[in-house]
């Protein structure tokens, strides 16, 4: 259905606002224009690109600090966090994530995904992998955003045990998911004596 140019511009603001990590691509696809009128309008919105609106929706909504590990060391971009509750990360497949021959994504990247939102979503100085449940369902290809989704089903602080699942999505559809069991310590000292 054609739409006339404000009507099509009011529909982008509600869509970018109820999903701000949908691309150019998607909503060119979904309002039957080009990728370079969904920019044009966009600019005439004042919507930044998709890349500044990721930033824009983390800063809002990470009001806690990942502990456990430095941020530049989660794979993906976190965008989402409440520690020892859930988190959910964003990684966009590029060149370097995929083997260069079928341009399919090496399960490594979106394990390394899975388990640093793992060890990020935990309310200690430090959160190690004791052991892992994984599944691939399906492969995952070069341009495809993963969005890993991790959540707190059980947590001990007596035995410094906690259960963290992770479910990965490409869309909607389910391309990873694992239990991770994950050992927490609150009483790592600074100087890394015990």
């Amino acid at each position: 259905m054609k739409r006339n140019k404000q009507e099509r511009q009011q529909l982008l603001q509600k869509t970018i606002g109820i999903t701000p990590f949908i691309t150019d691509e998607e909503l060119a696809q979904k309002f039957s224009v080009s990728v370079q009128t969904i920019r044009l309008d966009r600019m005439e919105l004042s919507i930044p690109e998709l890349r500044e609106r990721i930033k824009h929706v983390a800063k809002q909504q990470l009001d806690e600090e990942v502990k456990a590990l430095p941020i530049d060391e989660v794979i993906g971009e976190i965008v989402d966090l409440e520690l020892d509750v859930r988190a959910l990360s964003i990684l966009d497949i590029r060149s370097e994530h995929v083997f260069s021959r079928n341009n399919i994504a090496r399960g490594h990247h979106l394990f390394a995904q899975a388990n640093s939102l793992a060890v990020a979503v935990i309310d200690g100085d430090l959160a190690l992998t004791a052991k892992a449940n994984i599944h691939f369902t399906r492969q995952v290809k070069l341009s495809e955003r993963v969005v890993a989704k991790a959540s707190v089903k059980e947590s001990s602080r007596q035995t410094g045990r906690t259960i963290v699942e992770v479910e990965s999505f490409v869309g909607t559809e389910q391309v990873f998911s694992g239990t991770f069991e994950m050992y927490r310590s609150n009483n790592a000292k600074k100087d890394g004596s015990k």
